[in-house]
């Protein structure tokens, strides 16, 4: 057979097996849902509700709202395991429900190894109603210019097909900014009349002011918080409120923050007095969620990020795995939240509806173990002391929803993946654990932890950080839990969004344990598409 042939007949055939439940099980004909064993599952090739294309992953992205055709565009950083001397194209992909991806493919090559974007970064989209012609403002980065970093643009009259204006750039240098870390373009209108354009840089925000779109005019600096690396600025009004949307670089607090104020000038005085929200500062998600960038269809507005993916060949490595100790991979799954504003301004991340609505499949819900101290029937479980409920396996995409009320306002309590009869290791999200600093010890803490091979005790998992949100008043916990393959997000009372990795959740167990208190749960469901 010619070897090109047989070479395609095989990928045909992987792409196949990698798109069927019914061929992950090397056996077949074995009863798996009678069956408490674990089990190692294979990630399907794409994410469809946290998208993430066939081949590679999904950088920065750069959501904006469409009038015309009435949806949202995701444009996003390509990246591939091996991208060559130029990189990171931006693609394209449309959504009407935050839930449902069509690919668009190709937006805007990368530059040639000669150009100044021959790696593209973050920028942004923008329409000019009054032209009708859609700009692109994005970061090109190229090691080997006279600058490193420079803020570029292309246009187009149809949003479809764009030109780059080779001829425009705008670099730090001219402005006594940095010459190797300026770039993340994001346009917005201002509460002066202006179109505004801020930029990272080294510490520092620049804004530039334009009537026009087209010419740009330096405005001023503004001073990052505590002189921290920032990147993907955005910069938006909600109401009666501005705010600044940030992913926070440093080892010690790496996730995407916002700061707020009453006016645009308020905001930037906020965000060089280092003025945050809360005690958390500011922050919206975890190490799991990065590079958020929001988009408003006039009604409600959304916050994209992605999830990093985590490297190795066992899933009890990758779950415990980060890049550089702390840092967790560049690039994943596209993650999508939606932006919940409070009476007091303040914002949180809740659930989606339109992913909501498309986990609409009910399953049976049978507890395979009960624990001494734990009882289960429809739907309604109690718990005390050291107990757990342990249920049959998982989908590759669940809904997981139910209501915890705990006895006393400190009770600990959490959900567990990847867990079996024949193996002790499973990775667990726990909420209400204590905390050593005054000002956290009164707050509920959520935070992921795998417990170890023999059972008895728990590993940190690294790049994964605590959050920090009010306990509820009535000792009442809605959870609600999405899972895309390994992709796991977690809402409690639309006050806090929790994102991560977890592999091997698919077809395999899970849990609800106490730990040493007692909890009531009630409208316990699985739900799959």
């Amino acid at each position: 057979m010619n070897k090109i042939l047989f070479s395609s007949i095989m990928l045909s055939a992987v792409a196949l097996t990698a798109c069927s439940d019914d061929t992950y099980s090397p056996d077949p004909e074995k009863n798996w849902a009678g069956t408490t064993e674990f089990f190692s599952p294979v990630e399907e090739d794409g994410f469809s509700t946290y998208y993430k294309p066939a081949i590679g992953r999904c950088g920065d992205p750069m959501p904006f709202y469409d009038e015309k055709s009435e949806e949202f565009k995701v444009y996003y950083l390509q990246e591939y395991d091996n991208n060559g001397a130029s990189y990171h194209p931006i693609l394209s992909v449309a959504t009407k429900d935050c839930a449902n991806y069509v690919n668009e493919g190709l937006v805007l090559p990368a530059g040639t190894p000669t150009e100044q974007d021959a790696g593209v970064g973050t920028g942004c989209r923008v329409y000019d109603k009054e032209n009708d012609v859609y700009y692109i403002y994005y970061t090109g980065h190229n090691a080997n210019c006279a600058q490193t970093e420079a803020v570029m643009r292309a246009t187009s009259t149809d949003g479809k097909n764009f030109t780059k204006d080779l001829a425009w750039s705008l670099k730090g240098k001219q402005v006594g900014l940095s010459e190797t870390d300026f770039r993340d373009p994001q346009v917005f209108k201002g509460d002066d009349g202006k179109w505004h354009m801020i930029i990272s840089s080294s510490g520092k925000f620049a804004d530039y002011t334009s009537a026009n779109l087209k010419d740009w005019t330096f405005n001023r600096t503004v001073k990052m918080v505590w002189d921290r690396t920032s990147e993907c600025p955005d910069v938006f009004q909600m109401g009666d409120w501005w705010y600044l949307v940030f992913s926070d670089q440093s080892k010690w607090g790496r996730c995407v923050k916002y700061i707020m104020g009453t006016s645009l000038a308020d905001l930037y005085d906020n965000v060089e007095a280092s003025r945050f929200p809360n005690a958390d500062e500011g922050k919206l998600d975890n190490r799991g969620f990065f590079a958020g960038k929001t988009a408003s269809n006039g009604t409600d507005r959304y916050i994209w990020g992605w999830c990093p993916i985590r490297y190795g060949s066992d899933i009890w490595a990758k779950n415990l795995e980060a890049k550089d100790d702390v840092e967790p991979a560049w690039s994943g799954a596209l993650v999508c939240h939606k932006l919940i504003q409070h009476e007091d301004g303040t914002i949180t991340l809740g659930e989606v509806p339109g992913i909501k609505a498309k986990y609409n499949k009910e399953v049976a819900l049978d507890a395979v173990e009960c624990a001494e101290g734990a009882t289960f029937e429809n739907g309604n479980a109690q718990l005390t002391g050291d107990s757990f409920i342990r249920f049959g396996r998982l989908g590759y995409h669940n809904h997981i929803s139910f209501t915890v009320k705990v006895d006393n306002a400190d009770d600990k309590f959490g959900v567990s993946f990847v867990r079996s009869n024949d193996n002790k290791r499973y990775a667990s999200v726990n909420f209400n654990n204590p905390h050593w600093e005054a000002e956290k010890r009164n707050l509920c803490r959520l935070e992921f932890l795998q417990v170890n091979g023999n059972g008895d005790g728990q590993d940190f998992v690294n790049g994964a950080l605590s959050n920090f949100v009010p306990r509820p008043a009535d000792n009442t916990y809605n959870i609600d839990i999405y899972t895309d393959n390994s992709v796991v997000v977690v809402y409690y009372n639309n006050v806090m969004a929790y994102t991560t990795r977890i592999y091997g959740i698919q077809k395999n167990g899970w849990s609800i344990n106490n730990y040493g208190g007692k909890i009531t749960v009630s409208d316990l469901k699985v739900t799959q598409y």
